[in-house]
């Protein structure tokens, strides 16, 4: 008897295959050591159309509307549907007593298999196989612990909600509109809301008005401090000239706190996408698609989690791989990273996946041949690593006040005593924040300071930014699979 296992791609099926001695290669699926392992390509199969309620749903009515099936059907995916066939035939074969489950492990993957078993009408039993990496050790250690299917029912019916809300707003929503208002017009879920920031936040910039500001700023030796905004050009000229003909500014006040700056958490998908976005200049859906890429390479670990966390039982591995990684990136191979470990460990905050991490694969893998889009991404995952496991950023902020004239001018300042984890981050880091503040000399209360040079600086308002997908990825403006 054989088992049956059904993978999301062609390239995971490959993986999987290799590791179960599945080696023989028939059409639309491997064979060998006990097992079939086939895969879907996508959704083979999806939501039926509205026509397929009724021919009266061919035409687009707004008498029709809302359209809200009572039973939902389904229909196999013209694209997809030789490998359909493929598994179909595959799950009725007699020598298939039981079937895996190796779609991604994720809503979205869980979502992909079960609507073809539906569909097949197949019954055999079905295991879980629920793994975070696409190492051979990650992949046995999986298929030795499979879990049984039902455990992901509410997973599946979370999905479900998820696909036919998509359907029912899109359908109905572009419908309506679309007949109201003559032109075909898309109205989804996600979409239309996500269009009607942006058209609010393009108003708001077209109708700014951009007025001019003035300050004054003083040049003792060594820092600079700047006055209040003001409107008036001709105040501020006279506030200048003032502080000029004074000379000097008192100290009357300086505040210096010791800070410690804690190191970033460890990548989600969300947060990976921020910086991609920032840093790189990549869309969402790139980032997620070369992620996607380096996971299945069995590089990094599974990129579609929500956690920033990994468990307990990572804690012994830890030293080894942030070691491993810092000479593999390069990130300051010679000053060796403190390994915190107690800092990314936290199992209550992991859910279906720990947060993206690279694996032990990295160390023997040629990334000469990585796409660069690829390479990119894996750097910004390594490097977090690095950091997020380092010591503290120390620093002293210094807040001084100066009177000049009768008038106040401020300064903040910023000395680092200890770079921690930022000893790795170099300056196109998108994480640095306030680094480039001015170090401020040390003052005494009371004290006059020579000024060097009274500036006068012309500024005007600007109208808010418009967004980014950085932006909305912090905003959880994002479709998520």
């Amino acid at each position: 008897m054989s088992k049956l296992v059904i993978c999301e791609k062609p390239s995971v099926a490959q993986s999987i295959g290799k590791v179960l001695g599945a080696s023989k290669r028939c059409d639309g699926y491997l064979e060998g050591g006990g097992y079939l392992v086939s895969w879907c390509v996508g959704h083979l199969v999806e939501l039926a159309q509205p026509q397929a309620y009724g021919e009266t749903y061919a035409k687009w009515r707004l008498e029709d509307l809302p359209i809200l099936p009572e039973k939902w059907r389904y229909q196999v995916s013209p694209a997809t549907k030789k490998q359909f066939q493929i598994l179909k035939e595959l799950m009725g074969r007699e020598d298939v007593a039981s079937i895996v489950e190796a779609t991604d492990a994720g809503r979205e993957g869980e979502l992909i298999f079960r609507l073809v078993y539906h569909q097949c009408k197949c019954k055999k039993p079905f295991e879980r196989l629920w793994i975070s990496s696409m190492e051979d050790a990650a992949i046995r250690e999986g298929f030795a612990h499979l879990r049984p299917g039902t455990e992901y029912d509410a997973l599946y019916e979370a999905a479900l909600c998820r696909e036919r809300a998509d359907w029912i707003v899109g359908i109905n929503a572009t419908r309506l509109f679309s007949c109201k208002y003559g032109p075909t017009l898309n109205v989804g879920r996600v979409m239309t809301p996500t269009l009607a920031m942006v058209c609010g936040r393009e108003a708001a910039i077209s109708g700014f008005q951009s007025e001019p500001f003035y300050t004054v700023q003083l040049v003792p030796e060594g820092f600079a401090a700047n006055g209040e905004r003001m409107k008036e050009k001709t105040e501020a000229e006279k506030i200048a000239e003032d502080c000029r003909s004074a000379g000097t500014a008192t100290v009357k006040n300086v505040e210096r706190k010791d800070r410690t700056e804690k190191p970033p958490a460890l990548y989600d998908l969300t947060s990976l996408q921020r910086d991609a976005n920032r840093q790189l200049g990549f869309t969402a859906k790139q980032t997620l698609d070369y992620t996607q890429s380096l996971y299945e390479k069995k590089l990094v670990t599974y990129p579609r989690t929500d956690s920033r966390y990994l468990t307990e039982d990572m804690a012994g591995m830890l030293p080894g791989l942030v070691e491993m990684v810092q000479k593999k990136r390069n990130i300051s191979p010679d000053a060796p990273a403190p390994v915190n470990a107690a800092q990314v460990i936290n199992g209550k905050k992991v859910t279906d996946h720990h947060a993206i991490i690279p694996t032990k694969t990295l160390e023997s893998a040629d990334l000469a041949a990585l796409p660069s889009g690829e390479l990119a991404v894996l750097d910004l995952i390594a490097l977090r690593l690095v950091c997020a496991v380092g010591d503290p950023c120390r620093y002293s902020e210094t807040a001084v006040t100066l009177e000049c004239a009768g008038h106040q001018f401020k300064s903040k300042g910023k000395t680092v005593t200890d770079p921690g984890w930022r000893a790795y981050v170099t300056a196109a880091d998108e994480e640095k924040s306030g680094d480039d503040a001015q170090p401020i000399p040390a003052l005494l209360e009371d004290a006059e300071l020579p000024l060097v040079k009274v500036e006068l600086k012309e500024g005007k308002t600007t109208p808010p930014k418009r967004f980014t997908e950085a932006i909305c990825c912090e905003r959880g403006i994002r479709n998520r699979p």
